[in-house]
């Protein structure tokens, strides 16, 4: 009896991950260029209770006066690290209402972890090279930056209808962020859904301080 109860629940999860289905987001600009760093969230229609992912630290570079990388999606309860491996300071802040700090760090050092407690936008910058900005997301919810080649995959989505939504910093002031309703099917066929996006010039200059009245 135990061998055929183990055969069902092995032929019962096999079949629910059949069932699962892959939404293919697709992101470009009004030249139709592929567009990086955009992030996509996914939110179903009828939300289910998921079991929240464990905590863990992520870092945020400093190198050739750039933040690497430019946006970053975090969980809440994640912690992240700010490690200059410049051979100038860094002054790092944000006056994010989602997240508060600041940190003076010279060449070779890092920040102590920062805990990203609550959702929400946070804005990073240098107060010395104004041309670093970077960007944390921290959400709950299923989210993904795109890479260089403009697509975010999600993989296992139970069938239904979710709310696409991108965001990207370079958006236009004033424009509405992206959404559209996709409906993700059953079985191994992809679902597609495409956004082109109107962007402002990326605002990363040059601009340095480093040797002004500081």
């Amino acid at each position: 009896m135990r061998w055929r109860l183990l055969l069902a629940c092995l032929l019962a999860g096999c079949a629910g991950a059949s069932w699962a289905g892959q939404l293919v987001v697709r992101v470009s600009d009004s030249d139709g260029h592929a567009v990086g760093d955009a992030v996509v969230t996914v939110t179903p229609a009828n939300p289910s209770t998921e079991p929240s992912p464990s905590a863990v630290t992520r870092y945020v570079d400093q190198r050739d006066e750039t933040f690497i990388p430019y946006v970053q999606v975090v969980h809440p309860g994640d912690r992240v690290v700010f490690r200059n491996s410049d051979g100038t300071r860094h002054h790092v802040y944000s006056f994010s209402e989602a997240k508060a700090f600041e940190f003076l760090l010279r060449p070779g050092e890092s920040s102590p972890p920062l805990t990203l407690d609550k959702p929400g936008l946070v804005a990073v910058g240098c107060n010395i090279h104004d041309h670093m900005i970077a960007y944390l997301l921290i959400t709950s919810g299923r989210a993904k930056v795109t890479p260089s080649q403009g697509q975010a995959v999600f993989e296992q989505l139970p069938p239904g209808s979710y709310t696409v939504t991108v965001w990207h910093p370079q958006l236009r002031p004033g424009q509405a962020q992206p959404s559209q309703v996709a409906v993700v099917g059953e079985g191994t066929q992809a679902q597609h859904a495409d956004f082109t996006l109107s962007l402002i010039p990326d605002p990363r200059g040059f601009t340095d301080r480093e040797h002004l009245d500081y």
